[in-house]
């Protein structure tokens, strides 16, 4: 499947710091393939919920984009020249402008603006080291890496140098930020599980919020703040705990049975929205607050292809958004509900690419 994708000597840290400042002010990139951005797409009939189809990046990894709360920019990660693996940008909606945001050292993942438009926050490695950290070793089938050294950051478009907010050994990542601008929900294996946690804007008052053995992370905010919904597995007694509990232990998931749930902003309220046995991730609020679309192979027998589908809040009207065959995931709504944003392997022009599009939606 072609997606991209999660305590140190001060030495090693002050290093990583001065790299930084170096790399993060260096000014905007160029945007992949010019100024030809956006690159207007024809649409499928089959996708009724999507017009005025244009794609805004072309070659490479790109994944993750995510709106500001202005709806004037996206965040994402991305692997382009001269980086070995994911750094974090921004582009505005036109797919222009593209700027480094993050350290340009180590793996990044996750980012997510700030609502007052000036800071953002990600996760790094970078204190782990200057180089990227190894792939997960896929003899064992398809994993997700939890690296170590992963920890989330924030920093400003004015002055790049994050400034740590997790510090406990072990990953830290997955953080997204609450419309109401007063909560974070991250991922953590703090207490020797993967488990969701709250924490102010600052990283004071931490707060765990699940706490069944098993996978839980990718979480986002409803629009109003009020509740949470992401993705989880919840491994059965027996060998697939086992199984779970010993890839836990390499600091690696296995991604092939996840759902969707949904609870309040405080964990309670917990409510399955799939049951499907399939792989479903990257969850979002309909703009409603009364519908999710997520990411599934539901509708592939060999499990491969990725589409986006919606689905109500009690976990009725399944409705298939995107068709392409091979993988279309990482959805979000601008603020307004006008726009949407995808990542999807169509209109590839290599192997291996994953890109950003923006459609207007209809509902």
């Amino acid at each position: 499947m072609k997606i991209v994708t999660a305590l140190l000597c001060a030495v090693a840290a002050i290093a990583a710091i001065l790299g930084i400042a170096a790399l993060a002010t260096s000014g905007p990139m160029p945007p992949q393939g010019g100024s030809r951005f956006p690159i207007t797409r024809p649409a499928d009939p089959r996708e009724r919920h999507l017009t005025n189809l244009r794609q805004l990046t072309d070659g490479v990894q790109n994944a993750e984009a995510y709106f500001s709360f202005d709806g004037k920019r996206l965040s994402f990660q991305s692997t382009r020249t001269p980086y070995e693996c994911d750094q974090i940008f921004t582009m505005d909606l036109e797919g222009h402008d593209v700027r480094l945001l993050s350290t340009g050292l180590g793996r990044c993942t996750c980012s997510y603006f700030f609502p007052d438009g000036k800071h953002y926050l990600y996760a790094s490695t970078h204190l782990g080291g200057p180089a990227c950290p190894p792939p997960p070793d896929m003899s064992h089938g398809y994993v997700w890496a939890l690296y170590p050294s992963f920890d989330i950051f924030v920093a400003a478009l004015d002055d790049p140098t994050p400034r740590r907010l997790t510090d406990t050994p072990g990953y830290d990542a997955e953080a997204t930020i609450s419309p109401r601008g007063d909560r974070i929900v991250f991922t953590s294996v703090r207490n020797g599980d993967i488990d969701l946690y709250t924490m102010n804007l600052d990283g004071s008052d931490v707060r765990q919020i699940t706490h069944e053995i098993g996978y839980d992370g990718g979480a986002f905010f409803s629009p109003d703040g009020s509740k949470i919904v992401w993705r989880a597995s919840r491994p059965k007694p027996g060998p697939e705990m086992d199984e779970y509990k010993q890839f836990l232990a390499q600091g690696l998931i296995k991604p092939h049975s996840l759902d969707i749930y949904v609870a309040n902003v405080d964990g309670t309220n917990v409510r399955r929205i799939t049951d499907n046995g399939a792989a479903n991730f990257a969850p979002f609020f309909h703009p409603s607050g009364k519908k999710l679309i997520f990411c599934s192979n539901i509708a592939d027998p060999k499990a491969r292809n990725f589409d986006l589908f919606l689905v109500n809040l009690d976990g009725t009207g399944l409705e298939r958004v995107t068709y392409f065959e091979e993988f279309d995931g990482f959805p979000m709504w601008s603020p307004d509900g006008r726009t949407f944003v995808f990542c999807s392997n169509r209109f590839d022009s290599g192997p291996h690419q994953t890109n950003v599009f923006l459609a207007d939606w209809v509902d």
